[in-house]
């Protein structure tokens, strides 16, 4: 299967590079390394999944992208708090790793129904 055609890679890539974007000037290097990455961690692991030939091998990496996710939405609750982070764009990202979480569970049942 080709990640580069699958939704939930595309939608979880341009969450990434809006963390990138929304944060370029964020002064608070920590905080920022940690959110990016967190968010870069998602998509990309999609893709090493996805191109492993086990189904166990593919779960594997969805199930790493899928508590990178996690980590990605509580680094953006805690910006939103702390000011870091607008409450509409970050309500916004917080609605969107819940949806691209429920995808990569949905693609997680596909990979092991289908092998």
């Amino acid at each position: 299967m080709n990640f580069e055609k699958l939704d939930v890679w595309k939608k979880s890539a341009r969450l990434s590079a809006e963390l990138y974007k929304a944060t370029a000037d964020l002064r608070d290097y920590g905080f920022r390394d940690q959110l990016t990455r967190s968010g870069l961690s998602v998509p990309s692991n999609i893709a090493e999944g996805m191109t492993r030939s086990s189904k166990k091998e593919k779960c594997r990496f969805l199930e790493i992208a899928r508590s990178s996710l996690a980590e990605a939405r509580t680094q953006i609750y805690i910006g939103i708090d702390i000011g870091y982070l607008s409450s509409t764009e970050g309500k916004n990202w917080l609605e969107q790793t819940h949806h691209i979480s429920m995808m990569i569970t949905g693609l997680m049942k596909a990979v092991e129904s289908n092998e």
